[in-house]
């Protein structure tokens, strides 16, 4: 069934539609990873776009349990060059997913010139329709794109994700199960946040550490409700900022923050360690990184992205405050970067002995 790609300035891409045959509209993103493609998918910071996957080809891998980052995926629609049969029976395929979660898909589509369009435009406004006329094209120059999307996204409840270790809230922004996966292999008692958790919320829970976790929005939606939450607990117990929680730290810091043209969002994006020159293979999921000349903290140590040269993340020991722009848990891409999640609780373990 032909279905068609139809963006804001007039184009339109043909291709083959699967999935659901429901029309979808969204912000175009690229994903870059050659692999991961049910983690993107399913990626809660993801929320509202139409993902373009670089890669040839996805599909092969199936859905598998182990792999959803999110039960219910946010996503509004995906793009792909092609798409391959699933190589293991046992395992949902790909276009069943997506008929099952209401979700469209093109393949067949020129990936390469939209992905040259997105290296150009901030922004692509886009849909997936079954006609490309200029009815298609009114209805897509109407869209407004949403401005809520952390709210959207987070925890309403706070919820108990229970083990024996220390205690650690996490402030949900849009976070992954992966997350909460490399927690409790460490033991951690977690206890998730909504967003709209307010300082006082989180002193009632007594813990030994606090996560801002990524997510879809901007540091615009969450500073006033994180601003009185870093002013509470910044300095007195270990901080680790991720993706948006990243952003949002470093903002308060009053880091400057660089856009980035087109936005990180796939598994091969490699950040360099300043003191001890490792590089790491990151995921990330990010618009944005902190321009390091505008940065006067005396940092334990400095990531920096090597496609930019922007900072990608900060250890501070002594403020006991860690943030990374990439995910440390990949999910998908490689657990390099894991470390910085024992960093963190070291950290922990030094304000314990502290206190």
């Amino acid at each position: 069934m032909k279905r068609y790609l139809i963006l804001a300035d007039g184009t339109a891409f043909a291709g083959e539609g699967f999935g659901a045959s429901i029309i979808a509209t969204g912000e175009l993103a690229l994903f870059t990873g050659n692999y991961g493609y049910q983690e993107a998918l399913t990626d809660p910071a993801n929320d509202g776009k139409i993902l373009l996957f670089s890669t040839p080809l996805i599909g092969a891998s199936g859905i598998n349990a182990i792999d959803y980052e999110a039960i219910n995926p946010r996503i509004k629609g995906i793009i792909a060059g092609g798409i391959a049969p699933a190589q293991q029976p046992a395992t949902e395929n790909l276009n069943e997913f997506l008929q099952e979660k209401g979700i469209p898909g093109i393949f067949g589509v020129d990936t390469h010139a939209l992905v040259r369009k997105l290296v150009t435009e901030p922004v692509i406004k886009a849909s997936i329709m079954d006609t490309d006329d200029q009815h298609a094209f009114d209805q897509i120059k109407a869209l407004v794109l949403p401005k809520n999307k952390t709210a959207q996204t987070s925890t309403t409840n706070a919820y108990a994700v229970p083990n024996i270790g220390e205690t650690v809230a996490v402030i949900d922004l849009g976070l992954k199960n992966s997350l909460l996966r490399s927690l409790s292999l460490r033991q951690i008692n977690v206890v998730v946040m909504p967003v709209t958790a307010s300082a006082e919320d989180i002193a009632n829970l007594q813990p030994n550490g606090l996560i801002v976790s990524n997510g879809p929005g901007t540091v615009k939606e969450v500073r006033a409700g994180l601003a009185p939450i870093f002013k509470r607990f910044l300095t007195k117990m270990p901080v680790l900022g991720i993706g948006l929680g990243f952003l949002a730290l470093s903002d308060y810091l009053n880091f400057e923050l660089a856009d980035l043209q087109p936005a990180y969002n796939g598994s091969n994006y490699p950040v360099i360690a300043q003191n001890t020159g490792r590089v790491w293979q990151t995921a990330m999921n990010i618009s944005q990184l902190a321009l390091p000349q505008t940065i006067e903290y005396d940092f334990s140590e400095k990531y920096y992205d090597l496609h930019s040269d922007l900072l990608a993340g900060y250890s501070f020991e002594q403020e006991q405050i860690l943030a990374t722009a990439f995910n440390p848990e990949g999910s998908p891409g490689a657990f390099e970067a894991s470390v910085i999640f024992d960093d963190f609780f070291k950290l922990m373990n030094k304000n314990a002995i502290k206190n």
